[in-house]
């Protein structure tokens, strides 16, 4: 048996909000699925996240930022993954890019090189080229560029050879 649903003013739902915002970095469009949830209807919604933007509780800039720094040193994700997610969330295309230009392009794919020799240990496969194959579809997933991934691969490969 469903239970009825509590009627919340836009006062509630906008101080509710300011608390979450204060405490992480929301986007408009997570909070407006949040709004959504609490059945508040998209005139008042849109009210809501004005004085979130006005109050500074939502900035999508500073979001991007966060959301990009966090998912490169946590999540081990590449360039392509991170944008494709936040254009999920409906974040400006140019917006994003304005944003990953604060990024060296080293940060970016720092990460990319300690992934690959980790996975190397762990894939399995008959020949050389097949397991070459399973870490290039492994890093690709990540949401790397293959010209990032082949530089790595290939330092890897110097890595490996005997000292003479």
């Amino acid at each position: 048996m469903d239970k009825p649903r509590r009627t919340i003013t836009e006062e509630q739902a906008f101080a509710r909000l300011a608390r979450i915002c204060a405490q992480k970095e929301y986007c408009c469009f997570d909070v407006r699925r949040k709004l959504m949830r609490m059945n508040i209807t998209d005139q008042t919604a849109e009210r809501i996240i004005g004085r979130l933007l006005k109050g500074k509780f939502i900035d999508e800039e500073r979001f991007a930022r966060c959301y990009i720094h966090d998912k490169l040193r946590f999540n081990k994700w590449g360039k392509k993954k991170i944008e494709l997610s936040l254009r999920q969330k409906q974040l400006p295309a140019e917006l994003i890019a304005a944003v990953f230009t604060q990024f060296p392009e080293v940060s970016l794919s720092e990460s990319l090189l300690p992934l690959l020799e980790k996975k190397r240990k762990s894939i399995t496969g008959r020949s050389e080229y097949e397991k070459n194959g399973k870490l290039i579809r492994y890093a690709l997933g990540r949401g790397f560029s293959m010209r990032e991934i082949m530089t790595c691969m290939r330092r890897m490969d110097l890595d490996e050879l005997p000292d003479e």
